[in-house]
């Protein structure tokens, strides 16, 4: 059986769940008491020594890390091959995404975390560096419905969380219509699964 550290308001916990419930994958959940710091105790520190959650346990297998975690979880069960292509330059494509999801998009988190738990960090800072990143996935999506290749891959995923919550960072989404058709587009995929602050499609 997989199992998933897992906290509920984590939108890197919440692209592994997406993923897995899209794979139609059983798997179990662990809650990580992320709001009084579970995940920094000798405890999880020993499952990985980062801090961090998603932890993901497959067989023998630990790993961290959302992207990694679902570049895995492609290879050994999609047997569609859609989400993570074997060949180099689809990987090519969608592994730069995976770094913005789990880089620049970022920005877009640590507003949440200000707004939301009162996190001592730059606001206004963290607010124009997610600003900057959603201009430049505005005009990639301006001729396109998904980041790349045609169709959903892990690459939307990475990235949907911390775009899709903006809003609880105190960033408005309105001037980036791209990215709410996109948002629309993924809202429509099979399989997709909502989380707080991630309202289903109307």
């Amino acid at each position: 059986m997989i199992t998933l550290y897992d906290f509920e308001l984590s939108g890197s916990c919440y692209k592994i769940r997406m993923f897995m419930n899209i794979l139609d994958l059983s798997y179990k959940t662990i809650p990580v008491d992320f709001v009084n710091k579970e995940h920094k105790t000798d405890k999880y520190t020993a499952l990985n020594a980062f801090g961090e959650i998603p932890i993901l346990d497959d067989d023998d297998l630990r790993l961290r890390d959302a992207q990694a975690i679902m570049v895995y979880l492609a290879k050994k069960y999609d047997k569609s091959n859609q989400w993570y292509p074997d060949d180099a330059r689809s990987m090519g494509l969608i592994q730069q995404w995976l770094s913005t999801g789990g880089g620049e998009i970022m920005n877009s988190a640590g507003a949440r975390l200000v707004k939301i738990l009162n996190y001592p960090l730059d606001l206004e800072k963290l607010q124009a560096g997610a600003r900057r990143v959603f201009k430049i996935m505005d005009d990639h999506l301006a001729d396109r419905d998904f980041l790349e290749l045609g169709h959903p891959t892990i690459a939307d995923i990475a990235c949907f969380p911390y775009t899709a919550m903006a809003g609880e960072g105190g960033i408005d989404l309105a001037p980036y219509p791209n990215i709410l058709k996109w948002i629309g587009n993924m809202k429509r995929m099979p399989g997709f699964i909502t989380m707080p602050g991630i309202p289903a499609a109307a």
